[in-house]
């Protein structure tokens, strides 16, 4: 693979066992309205000698984009994750959640942030195995000022669009591994939050749960979620329209991809100048 070049142009890969088609984005003009923003983004963690996990990043995710991040172990995932979701800010650069400049606002204002425009997947699902699946999924409301009456019924419906409406009493020790992350992805949506980051979500599950959680993130992203995946695994990454890859702390590509029979086709929203 290539890093991306100026120009509007259209590099083929072959990958086993389909062709691969992918579009840089170097140069995309600006539309859609954006959710997250990094511009030159730097984070580097203090010892003998600095580790420079993040080094000038600069990316853009629109409202309505299905995104992969996908990196081997080092490259800076985990930090980038940190950085979208608020749990730590850049050394330098500015990181910007719906408009709002992270590094510019105070530990309260950030929770808040992250309680009402930020939902979270999570691959070890961290489901209260004690409470039922439609509370699990309420107490994603805890902290965004919503009263019980309303996490309840707002449970409800986010258990329905990941296809749970009827498991809403049972326990999560009685669910299958694919069904718990259903109900972690609710838990994400259950706010109605302008971004969703699913960290590694299909990694504790077998390859054909996997892809039907592949599947619903398409189909959630289909009814307007905007939804980043971060992962190491290249065919998960594969299976959305766009694919931004790090390697050493630096985006090295970012591109839409369109395999036959895989991906939908991918819609040229808005991203970064360039990379």
């Amino acid at each position: 693979m290539r890093p991306a070049s100026g120009g509007d142009t259209t590099e083929t890969v072959q990958m086993e066992p389909a062709t691969e088609t992918v579009t840089p984005l170097s140069h995309r003009s600006y539309g859609s309205r954006p959710v997250l923003e990094l511009e030159d983004v730097s984070k580097t963690y203090p010892s003998v000698p600095p580790v420079h996990a993040l080094i000038d990043v600069n990316l853009r995710v629109d409202e309505g984009e299905l995104v992969g991040v996908l990196g081997p172990s080092g490259s800076g995932k985990t930090t980038l994750l940190h950085l979208m979701g608020t749990l730590d800010r850049p050394t330098s650069g500015s990181v910007r959640v719906t408009g709002l400049p992270i590094e510019r606002l105070g530990d309260r204002h950030l929770s808040a942030v992250r309680a009402t425009r930020i939902g979270f997947v999570f691959q070890q699902f961290f489901l209260a195995e004690h409470e039922r699946v439609i509370d699990n999924v309420a107490d994603g409301l805890l902290y965004a000022g919503v009263s019980q009456t309303s996490r309840r019924l707002r449970a409800m419906e986010a258990l329905g669009r990941v296809g749970l409406a009827h498991r809403g009493s049972a326990r999560p020790t009685e669910l299958s591994g694919g069904e718990r992350q259903r109900v972690g992805i609710a838990r994400a949506l259950v706010g109605r939050p302008a971004i969703v980051l699913a960290d590694e979500p299909t990694g504790n599950l077998d390859q054909g749960t996997g892809q039907a959680i592949l599947d619903l993130f398409a189909e959630l992203n289909d009814e307007g979620a905007t939804i980043v995946v971060i992962t190491h695994d290249r065919s998960v990454a594969a299976r959305l329209p766009r694919r931004v890859e790090l390697l050493d702390g630096r985006i090295v590509f970012d591109g839409l991809v369109a395999r036959p029979g895989v991906a939908r086709p991918g819609v040229a929203r808005p991203g970064t100048g360039e990379i």
